[in-house]
């Protein structure tokens, strides 16, 4: 194809314009770049879309691993390029998209995913709340407690929450109102301790109207920005994950509670999947291992977990007051 003469690099240009920037978020935009002209363009850039080989690029992957780039450096950027060159077919410039068949660094192992048990979650309430975070104990409840994605419970509106239900309808990134990251809606269960936190919440702003986000922030839709996530991530939750003994806990790692307390309700796979917004295969690929250490003959309801969790534990605020 004569369309094949243009390099990588100006065919990128027009992948940017015409694709990259009306269809992905900022924030994959931004690493996409930086992938881009780091690694992409001193190397490769100036090379003609029909001279890029399988060969050429198995080159281009083993210099930068030469290089010290990480495995999983490396695979984003074999992602990065596939995904341009594949723009490159469907619109006619090359007949194949060389990427597919070049050899890229073999998948690093999973990581186990090991759930923060319903104790641990109400320690983490417990401190936010002595400190006086009640909106930061709510978000803390909304993810472990509804497996909400962090983008998710961003987006929640008090029109979302039904008596029995939250319909889970769009996300938040970086302060801008999306769709859910597959696309598609689902409800949650809204289990009763839950139910009781977001009145809580709800009542201390004022009983905000049914359209307002519950968890208001600075951006033009209302929702948290990037840098007050980041803050918050970074600030009040880095303090009480480390004061109750989670230094490695994520935010995001909330969410597996949820579908850990499902489990051991008895929840079927597709039911799991289902509130979690998952396929079944990913579910049983990510959880696989917590459904085998299941036992039926121990099922336990989820909401009496949670409140035995909270019945038993002893405040903060009552173990500083005797500590001093």
């Amino acid at each position: 194809m004569d369309a094949g003469r243009v390099t990588l690099a100006e065919f990128g240009q027009e992948w940017l314009v015409a694709y990259a920037v009306p269809n992905l978020e900022p924030k994959t935009l931004r690493t996409y770049q930086s992938l881009w002209d780091r690694h992409v363009l001193p190397s490769i850039g100036g090379v003609e879309l029909r001279q890029l080989r399988p060969a050429v690029l198995d080159r281009f992957l083993a210099q930068l691993q030469r290089e010290g780039l990480s495995p999983a450096s490396v695979k984003k950027v074999a992602g990065l390029i596939q995904g341009v060159l594949q723009r490159a077919v469907e619109w006619e410039r090359i007949s194949q998209n060389p990427m597919r068949v070049a050899h890229k660094p073999r998948a690093r192992r999973r990581i186990v995913i090991r759930p923060i048990a319903p104790a641990q979650v109400e320690q983490l309430r417990e401190h936010l709340l002595a400190d006086g975070r009640r909106r930061c104990a709510t978000l803390v409840s909304v993810l472990a407690y509804s497996g909400l994605r962090p983008g998710e419970a961003l987006a929640l509106t008090w029109e979302s929450i039904g008596e029995r239900t939250i319909a889970v309808t769009g996300a938040s990134s970086m302060g801008r109102l999306k769709g859910t990251k597959t696309g598609a809606e689902r409800t949650v269960r809204l289990m009763s301790p839950l139910a009781q936190d977001l009145a809580e919440w709800r009542l201390a702003q004022g009983r905000p109207d049914p359209d307002r986000v519950v968890f208001p922030g600075e951006s033009p839709d209302g929702t948290l920005t990037e840098g007050q996530w980041n803050r918050w991530t970074q600030g009040a939750f880095r303090a009480a994950k480390l004061a109750v003994g989670l230094p490695h806990a994520r935010a995001y790692d909330l969410r597996h509670s949820f579908v850990s307390l499902l489990i051991h309700e008895g929840q079927s796979i597709l039911e799991v999947a289902r509130q979690a917004g998952h396929s079944p295969q990913t579910c049983l690929r990510d959880y696989g291992h917590l459904f085998d250490e299941f036992d039926p003959a121990e099922r336990e309801p989820a909401e009496a977990v949670i409140k035995a969790a909270r019945d038993q534990l002893v405040p903060l605020t009552y173990l500083s007051a005797t500590a001093k």
